[in-house]
């Protein structure tokens, strides 16, 4: 079958493939007769047609069924018996057609993965990040969830910025309102408009010219508007005390919430320092690795930026050369991750990959169905799912294995 295997580079082979005649023979007589079981020839009982009137009718089908199956078989076993890994389909060199009574030849150019002679992935030093929470960063949380869940409350002060107000006016332009409520800074109406109800309290009567722009609110848009205001309250956002704030919350007490507070934040902070880690591990993984890259993966992985990059509305004719770079960053890091995980013995299981799908779907708020269909239509399968998990598996044993040296502080 495999006759022999030529190297065109370190990531490209030609296969050179022959099944004997007889084989092919065979396998079109086997193919030949299944046609004849199903047939349905005028003149004679389904499958007792003559083998030859199936040919004549039906021959360049069972060749192209046979030559597509044997093709596919004899490549599978040349790669297996000459241990090669394959990163993307094979490609013919010229057309390959069955002749009868004759072997059938050809050539498959397979672009296969890149050799690393040393593999070297351990004691790679990044630096130590202290994930300590102080608590001043316990009281900076507390002090933005009490004002976030403050209430607002009539007071009896003047208004200022992001108070709400609630007024009557009326217009020279025939538009007036009731209780219209309006929040001191944040429009619709134009700064001006604000400025003028800044200072202003209960019950307080004013008037204020107001020139709106052209894309203004639609009653008063490209208008110069006189407006007579009666302010008929002020309210302003009043923070939650602690022991509030916890009770709303569902906590028992505030140092319960203080505690969750802290180790929200202490998780937050230790999965921010090993993403910079791991960033660091592979960057230095890139740097000491140095082998040829598969032409053809490169390639896809620029298409994949390119598409990326023109959804975003970038020109890339002008990125072209970032995009290869990053391409090339890419599939090393893949090839160099794929070459540890397998020396370590990283497989994902199916439960693993079940977890990853509930744990996208609670975390985006769709169903687990919603991320399986959103992966099926990339590429039609869950691969880049499963590389995912991989991958992340990976990083944690290089994170294990790295060695953490502290931040060597900066002499002034």
């Amino acid at each position: 079958m495999l006759k022999a295997i030529e190297e065109i580079s370190a990531t490209k082979k030609r296969l050179k493939i022959e099944i004997p005649a007889e084989i092919v023979e065979g396998e079109l007589q086997k193919a030949l007769k299944e046609i004849q079981k199903k047939a349905k020839i005028p003149g004679f009982r389904p499958g007792k047609t003559p083998l030859s009137i199936i040919e004549k009718k039906f021959g360049k089908d069972a060749e192209s069924d046979v030559l597509e199956r044997l093709v596919s078989e004899s490549y599978n076993k040349a790669v297996k018996e000459a241990k090669l890994k394959p990163v993307l389909p094979p490609m013919a060199e010229d057309a390959i057609d069955i002749k009868r009574n004759e072997p059938l030849s050809f050539d498959l150019i397979v672009e296969v993965r890149p050799e690393v002679q040393v593999l070297n992935y351990e004691d790679i030093e990044v630096e130590e990040v202290s994930i300590e929470v102080k608590d001043e960063e316990v009281e900076e949380v507390l002090q933005r969830l009490s004002k976030e869940r403050g209430v607002y409350e009539s007071i009896g002060e003047p208004a200022q910025i992001e108070d709400i107000v609630v007024i009557d006016y009326k217009t020279d332009i025939d538009k007036e309102a009731n209780d219209y409520v309006y929040k001191i800074g944040s429009g619709p109406f134009p700064e001006e408009f604000s400025n003028a109800l800044e200072g202003k309290k209960s019950g307080e009567n004013f008037s204020v010219s107001i020139d709106f722009p052209e894309d203004s609110i639609a009653d008063f848009a490209g208008k110069k508007v006189n407006f007579d205001i009666t302010v008929k309250d002020v309210k302003r956002k009043q923070e939650l005390t602690y022991e509030e704030l916890a009770k709303e919350l569902g906590f028992e007490d505030l140092e319960s919430l203080k505690k969750y507070v802290r180790e929200t934040l202490e998780k937050t902070k230790q999965e921010q320092a090993e993403q910079k880690q791991k960033i660091d591990i592979l960057k230095k993984l890139l740097e000491t690795h140095e082998f040829e890259l598969p032409e053809g993966l490169v390639e896809m992985e620029m298409k994949r930026i390119t598409e990326e990059y023109e959804s975003m509305g970038v020109d890339v004719n002008q990125q072209m050369e970032a995009i290869a770079e990053r391409a090339k960053r890419n599939v090393k890091a893949y090839i160099l991750l794929e070459f540890i995980g397998e020396k370590e013995g990283v497989s994902v299981s199916e439960d693993e990959l079940k977890n990853e799908v509930m744990n996208i779907a609670r975390r985006y708020s769709i169903t687990p169905q919603g991320v399986v269909q959103y992966y099926m239509s990339k590429d039609g399968s869950l691969e880049a799912l499963r590389n995912s998990v991989f991958e992340r598996k990976v990083f944690d044993i290089l994170l294990q294995k790295a060695k953490k040296v502290k931040k060597v502080e900066e002499t002034k």
